[in-house]
């Protein structure tokens, strides 16, 4: 069967407008009114297998969003390791060598957790178990985070890592990947 795969991003945090790192942060109130205004511009099929990173913003925009959807620990966001919860204007300022190496290079991982090109290859493999998935329906929506769906478009397209600098993904943005013979293709989203 075909699959026809929307990726929604998770709401905006506190912590990411403060420009700091993801540390597992909830939504407040206004991350949640905003996935609650989000529902009715969302085009989301009703009968999608829905599924959600384990993270507190995911699920709670999952929950705005009226999905009842399944934990999958593959749409864990990207491992920060110790950049969890720190500002990014510290970082450039105590460590400016490893986030320039970072933000440019897809196998650095100056901060002991995960690089790019693992983080592509990662969703990758969450990407075609997926399509091999036995399910009712061709429809399947995530809500997860920017870097998971940044990952995935550059997996889908079979594009270099070293692209992923120029994608950018808004808080509660969809983008739809959909699976053929052909392979992945990214198509425009409906909203």
């Amino acid at each position: 069967m075909d699959t026809r795969l929307l990726l929604i991003s998770h709401a905006a945090t506190a912590a990411m407008r403060a420009g700091r790192f993801p540390a597992d942060d909830p939504l407040d109130a206004r991350g949640l009114a905003e996935a609650d205004a989000a529902r009715a511009r969302l085009s989301i099929p009703e009968d999608a297998a829905a599924f959600v990173s384990s993270s507190v913003c995911a699920r709670e925009t999952a929950s705005a969003l009226g999905l009842s959807a399944v934990v999958h620990k593959g749409l864990a966001d990207m491992d920060y390791g110790r950049w969890h919860g720190r500002r990014l204007t510290d970082l450039a300022a105590e460590a400016p060598q490893d986030l320039a190496a970072w933000t440019h290079d897809p196998d650095a991982a100056a901060h002991g957790g995960e690089s790019f090109s693992r983080l592509v290859k990662r969703i990758g493999r969450w990407l075609d178990a997926l399509n091999e998935a036995p399910r009712d329906t061709e429809n399947v929506v995530a809500v997860t985070h920017a870097a998971v769906i940044r990952a995935a478009i550059v997996h889908a397209l079979g594009a270099s890592p070293q692209v992923f600098s120029r994608i950018e993904i808004a808080p509660l943005s969809m983008v739809e990947l959909r699976r053929t013979r052909r392979g992945w293709t990214w198509w425009p989203a409906p909203q």
